[in-house]
């Protein structure tokens, strides 16, 4: 399919994982990609020669979404190697899970600045792009636990929920010029994280699982697919549950 045919996105921390699916599906609709990673040059190298041979431009850049300066960089260089920006998608994030007894400030403070600051950075970064051009489409991921919460997760559920209120106030701020913002929050998505986890316990996730399945990375690739092209050119400030029925 061709549903971003002559669209560029920029998708931060797409080596693996979910961000490796989405990079995939975007290049199977013909989107040119710019991508970022933070230390595996090599990872990054092999997504860009995997997805090079769908016959679509691709580029990695080694950034740090969650500074600032770095941000505005990256999106300059972007302008300037790709000429245009259509879709951002904030997907860089990490997790140092602990009880709140037994959490750290540093721990604290490193999700935060990776999971939201980092949203606000890139946002920030693109926002006079777009508004230029009256267009654009921003997803950021989330996840069912910034929805619900989670025992032992407080640091990664308080960053994964202000993505959402973020993404809310943006898509009121700039609505009136045509961008949209909206949020995806996943559920279990199997990825090399979750393989880590014995047979047991996966097989508990899938079962407490409507569907009875976790879901793939290109299950959110093909959700961020549909609310970066024009299918969704009327949706915005929307969280997007895909989690096989998890929080029904």
């Amino acid at each position: 399919m061709n549903l971003l045919k002559d669209k560029v996105a920029l998708i931060t921390g797409a080596t693996r994982g979910i961000g490796r699916g989405i990079a995939k599906v975007f290049a199977e609709n013909k989107c040119s990609i710019a991508f970022t990673y933070n230390s595996n040059k090599s990872m990054a190298d092999s997504l860009e020669k995997e997805l090079s041979q769908l016959d679509v431009k691709i580029k990695s850049y080694k950034s740090d979404a969650s500074n600032f300066i770095d941000s505005q960089k990256l999106v300059d260089k972007v302008l300037k190697d790709f000429g245009s920006l259509d879709i951002l998608i904030n997907n860089a994030g990490i997790t140092k899970d602990n009880l709140l007894l037994r959490m750290n400030e540093e721990d604290f403070n490193q999700v935060i600045d990776v999971n939201l600051k980092s949203v606000f950075n890139m946002t920030k970064a693109v926002q006079k792009t777009f508004l230029k051009n009256r267009k654009g489409s921003i997803i950021n991921i989330s996840s069912v636990v910034g929805v619900k919460g989670n025992a032992g997760q407080s640091n990664y559920a308080a960053s994964k929920s202000g993505i959402i209120g973020f993404s809310k106030s943006i898509a009121l701020e700039l609505g009136s010029r045509n961008i949209r913002c909206n949020v995806i929050a996943p559920g279990f998505i199997e990825t090399e994280m979750t393989s880590n986890l014995s047979e047991e316990v996966i097989n508990q996730w899938r079962n407490a699982i409507p569907l009875k399945r976790g879901g793939t990375p290109l299950d959110i690739g093909n959700s961020c697919v549909f609310l970066a092209s024009d299918l969704s050119s009327y949706i915005t400030g929307q969280v997007l549950h895909v989690d096989g029925g998890m929080l029904t």
